[in-house]
Formats: C-alpha cells, sequence, structure tokens
C-alpha cells in the first residue's frame, strides 16, 4: 500500500472517528486515544533484533552465506549439490559447446605472434612458392616444434579459405575454446577457500578479455565468466593477450548472465559490479575480503540494468577530476589490486 493510499485511509477513518466520538458520549467509560481495548490493545514490537537476525541487512547475509558454506561441507566438488545453469545450451562432454567453429588467423605477424603466445592451433597454412621471410620461416620453425600439421596450399585455395582477407602467404588454424560450465566454475572459486570470479558484461573487444584473464590470474582469482551474447570470446586475440595466462585459468560462458549470478549469489558469493557512480569508492569496499565476483561492464555502457540490479553493491575507482573511465581491462586490474591487497592484510 503507497504513502498516498495510507493517507486516503486515514482521512476516511478521521472521519469516521468523528461520528464514532460524538455518539461515545452516551456512553460511560469511553476512552478518546487508548488504542483499542481488551484483546484489540496495541501491543509494542518489542527491542529491535540484531543485525544478523534482520533479513535485509548485510551482517545477515555473510552469516546466511557462511551456513551456507558450512553446509556445503568446505565446498566439496564432488558433492553433487550445486545449481545448474538450465539455459546452457547443448554441449558435448563437459564445458564442450557445439556454437563454435575454428577461427582462422592470417598474416605473418599475426600468425607469427599467435605462434610465439602459445595459441592453441591445429594446423598452419603456407602458399606453396610463397616469398619466404624471416617470418615464414619462424612460422615453420614453431609450427615443427609445437607439432603442428604443416600445409602447402595454392594461392587460390588461400584466398578462398580465408575469405581473400591480407594473409601474405599465411594462415593459422586455431580449434574452437572449450569454455569451462559456469556451475563448473563456481565448484572451483568455492573450493579455494577464497573465492574471486571476474564476470564481464557487454565486454565486445577480445583484448580487453584477454587483459581482464591475465589479471585475474596475477590477483589470485579462479577464472572469469562471459555471457555467450554481446561479449567476446577466447579468441586468438584474446590468448595472445592474456600473455600464457590463458592457459592457466579457465573462462565460463553463461546464457543468462543476471541468472548465474544470482544463482552464485545464492551459493554464498557476493556481486559486485563496476560502475562510475558506484553506491561505494573502492577504498570503502568491505565485501573485498567476502567470497567475491566483481562484474566488469564495457567501457562505453557500463554494466546492464538486470546486471546491476542483482549487485549487492556498485563500487567507483577514485580518479583525478577530469578524467574518463577507465577500459575494462585496466579497471579490472586496480579492482582486482585492491582486492588482492584487503585480503593479504585481512
Amino acid at each position: 500500500m503507497t504513502g498516498k493510499q495510507r493517507g486516503g485511509g486515514g482521512v476516511a477513518k478521521g472521519g469516521q472517528g468523528g461520528r464514532g466520538a460524538k455518539a461515545g458520549t452516551h456512553r460511560k467509560g469511553a476512552a478518546m486515544g487508548s488504542g483499542g481495548q481488551g484483546r484489540k490493545k496495541l501491543e509494542g514490537r518489542g527491542p529491535t533484533p540484531p543485525a544478523e537476525a534482520r533479513t535485509k541487512h548485510p551482517a545477515a547475509r555473510k552469516a546466511a552465506a557462511a551456513a551456507r558454506r558450512a553446509e556445503r561441507g568446505g565446498a566439496n566438488p564432488a558433492s553433487g549439490t550445486r545449481p545448474v545453469d538450465r539455459g546452457a545450451g547443448p554441449r558435448g562432454p563437459r564445458g564442450k559447446s557445439g556454437a563454435d567453429s575454428p577461427e582462422t588467423v592470417v598474416g605473418r605477424n599475426p600468425v607469427v605472434e599467435a605462434l610465439r603466445a602459445k595459441v592453441p592451433a591445429t594446423a598452419l597454412y603456407v602458399v606453396t612458392d610463397v616469398d619466404a621471410d624471416e617470418r615464414v620461416t619462424e612460422a615453420v620453425a614453431l609450427a615443427g616444434k609445437a607439432r603442428l600439421a604443416l600445409m602447402e596450399v595454392s594461392r587460390a585455395e588461400m584466398d578462398r579459405m580465408t575469405g581473400r582477407a591480407l594473409h601474405q602467404g599465411l594462415a593459422l588454424q586455431v580449434p574452437p575454446y572449450t569454455y569451462l560450465h559456469p556451475d563448473d566454475l563456481l565448484q572451483k572459486a568455492l573450493a579455494a577457500g577464497a573465492p574471486l570470479i571476474v564476470a564481464l558484461d557487454g565486454v565486445t573487444d577480445p583484448r580487453n578479455l584477454g587483459a581482464v584473464v591475465r589479471s585475474a590470474a596475477a590477483f589470485g582469482a579462479q577464472g572469469v565468466l562471459v555471457p555467450e551474447r554481446r561479449s567476446a570470446g577466447m579468441t586468438a586475440a584474446a590468448w595472445r593477450t592474456s600473455a600464457g595466462a590463458a592457459a592457466r585459468l579457465p573462462v565460463a560462458r553463461c546464457t543468462n548472465l543476471a541468472r548465474t549470478l544470482k544463482e552464485y549469489r545464492e551459493a554464498g558469493l557476493f556481486v559486485a559490479g563496476l560502475a562510475m557512480d558506484g553506491s561505494v569508492g573502492l577504498d570503502d569496499l568491505e565485501l573485498a575480503t567476502e567470497p567475491l565476483v566483481l562484474v566488469v561492464g564495457s567501457e562505453g555502457d557500463g554494466l546492464g540494468r538486470l546486471v546491476e540490479q542483482t549487485c549487492d553493491v556498485t563500487v567507483s575507482i577514485p580518479m583525478a577530476d577530469g578524467n574518463e573511465s577507465l577500459n575494462a581491462g585496466i579497471a579490472a586490474a586496480v579492482v582486482l589490486a585492491e582486492v588482492a591487497r584487503r585480503r593479504r592484510i585481512g
């Protein structure tokens, strides 16, 4: 009932009360403003309950989360009690999605950089009688060391394979990335004892994704979560930017980010989203030492409405006046470094 409706009801009762009072003057013992008689008399609410007993208080959330973690018996991944993302889509073996296709990296510099970064690949394609230079020589040598298939093709075939991109006689075939299921990422985080997951909302640049993976690995996170739609995937560019961290840190992919974050909250994790106008500054982020999911939005649009509503708190990064927002990779690194510092001293 709204405040306006309560006011309206009060006016009506006041009018009736006036008439009741007038009639009541003919009765003995009638008392004005007594609050009712007998069983109808008003009773006090008693003392204010402690913070842990108030449902919406942060202390109650922490106590409930601790109880849930205790029920899980130390977050044993084999407990079989994990929630399930029902919209994960068709999958074969655990974590594999059938929605992706192989990627082809083209051009001499990109191919050499991918091979140097040990991006998982299946084959190196070289145009027959290509004008070889040191980059072609290095690419062939690195492919041989990695035991990749070396395929010689005609220029016409290479043009067809690459959609007539500027391939310079070299192409590297990269298989689809094997994403972890979000439930398995949750179990991995809970088993670590100090859960920390980074989620990305609307980050479409694979280099930002790679940078976040690198920072997440450096500052003790157990993995990165991305949505299937409107998000960068683990392409060769993301893998290169991660500087090898993608080989150590899993990336999970979910159908609906807001729903998955709600499931993570139900499992005992808190959700903090980065926002320019956050409800707290980074210096005051008390949840840094709690089981945490850090959500990073896009540089232009920030967090989506539903995702932001799912967050327990939104966090802003203090910056000098006149500066714009940071890109996703840098923002994530700044906050993750502070979270890691708080956990070391806490």
